[in-house]
């Protein structure tokens, strides 16, 4: 089948390099022209492992190509996926569906007579009816239907989600438009992959009631181990006490400084927004969002705190800027919060991160960036890891003690142990632990 994907960003680019994996021609989108000029020549725009090989593999097949023209990609295409971003939108907190509304207008004008449109984009509820009443209006005689089928990636993991996933949300009532999508799908259908037909609405609501639910874990966890600090219990083994039944399960139940990325807080903000629309509050969002955003800056004072209460004019090493490990992503980092509150207590910020810190270095110009972990805490007083990279999980940390000046080792990612560092000389700080 013929694809049109809409937006090369992560989600477009990912979906797109898979589809096209799976036999579809897949002609991605996007009117930044230096991206697709660097996507022609295998220049990915983000990081996320094994896209560049997939992206040549399917280029080379001819199965998928770039273009700056939404005219020439979607002509003949059995669907057209709208996949733009929606961030924040400033001063409300609302998602910004500006790109989608005017991708929508762009389709009225040059799709077939015959299309079904996806949206793709993480969208508030009721959003695809809107960019069906933008294309009737411009088409009213034409046959189309507009589905919702929310994306489910992580980033670092997405191709594999993308081709081995939890379950495919398709949201339409309209039959010939589901054959459709099955079609697109088949491959995973036969892998034997949950696909679930929704109403529009339900499929638009499944995705940021799922991305809620997971930040309500990992908030509930990051409670849990400040409690375990306050009464002598161990996180670690609460975390799995709790995710050993099955009702409960282990995933993101794991202590640290907080959510971040491009999806858990927007998405968080949106539903309260729309519920707040709908007057229907969610006040356990309401008070996960919260939580979130004052337990990023209580990691910045738990630092100061290993320092005796005083960082000014203290050099810190800071190990991991991303929001997690294995992509570039600096979107709501707990890092940016974290290291504003040490500078704004006159800290000296020396930071290391494998992928993130051409991206880190505009949001945070004025610290210094290490091309080695080792550079990064030469003289510090503190070395503190956010990320959980796999390069910070086997540092040599007798190295790590002799190359700083002080002694205090704060894991906000529990990758180390207390025994192994005090054994190296540490005093110890680690994330619902003591």
């Amino acid at each position: 089948m013929k694809i049109a994907m809409i937006g090369s960003g992560y989600v477009g680019l990912v979906s797109g390099a898979c589809f096209a994996d799976f036999g579809h021609d897949v002609v991605c989108v996007d009117k930044d022209e230096s991206k697709i000029a660097r996507l022609n020549d295998n220049i990915m725009p983000i990081f996320e492992p094994g896209l560049a090989t997939l992206v040549r593999k399917n280029v080379e097949a001819n199965r998928l190509k770039f273009s700056t023209s939404l005219k020439e990609g979607i002509k003949g295409a059995d669907a057209i996926f709208i996949a733009v971003g929606t961030p924040s939108r400033r001063g409300d907190g609302h998602a910004d569906l500006s790109f989608v509304y005017a991708v929508a207008e762009e389709i009225g004008e040059y799709m077939d007579d015959k299309s079904v449109i996806v949206t793709k984009s993480t969208v508030p509820v009721g959003t695809g009816d809107e960019v069906e009443r933008i294309i009737r209006d411009i088409r009213p005689d034409a046959k189309f239907a507009v589905v919702s089928n929310p994306e489910f990636l992580r980033e670092g993991a997405a191709i594999g989600d993308f081709k081995r996933p939890d379950r495919i949300v398709i949201g339409t009532e309209v039959k010939w438009a589901q054959k459709v999508m099955h079609a697109i799908y088949r491959p995973l259908f036969l892998n034997e992959s949950p696909i679930l037909f929704t109403s529009r609405k339900s499929a638009e609501l499944i995705k940021y009631a799922a991305n809620a639910f997971l930040a309500t874990k990992i908030t509930f966890i990051n409670e849990m181990a400040d409690l375990c600090e306050k009464v002598g219990a161990n996180v670690q083994d609460v975390s799995r006490g709790i995710g050993l039944d099955n009702r409960i399960g282990p995933k993101f139940l794991h202590a640290g400084p907080g959510y971040g990325g491009s999806c858990f807080p927007k998405d968080t903000l949106a539903l309260l927004k729309t519920a707040q629309d709908y007057e229907s509050p969610v006040r356990i969002v309401e008070a996960v969002v919260q939580a979130n955003d004052l337990r990023k800056r209580a990691m910045g004072r738990k630092v100061i705190a290993a320092l005796d209460g005083d960082v000014r004019g203290k050099k810190i090493g800071i190990l991991g800027l991303t929001f997690k490990p294995n992509t570039d992503d600096m979107r709501d980092a707990p890092s940016i919060t974290i290291v504003q509150t040490l500078q704004d207590a006159g800290a000296i910020i020396c930071a290391h991160d494998p992928e993130g810190m051409e991206e880190a270095s505009h949001i945070m110009p004025d610290i210094q960036m290490c091309e080695d972990p080792y550079l990064a805490i030469k003289d510090a007083e503190a070395v503190v890891i956010i990320t959980e990279w796999d390069a910070y999980r086997a540092l040599q940390l007798d190295r790590v003690k002799q190359e700083m000046s002080g002694d205090a080792l704060i894991d906000l990612r529990n990758i180390y142990s207390k025994d192994e560092a005090e054994k190296a000389g540490f005093r110890y700080f680690a994330i619902g632990r003591v």
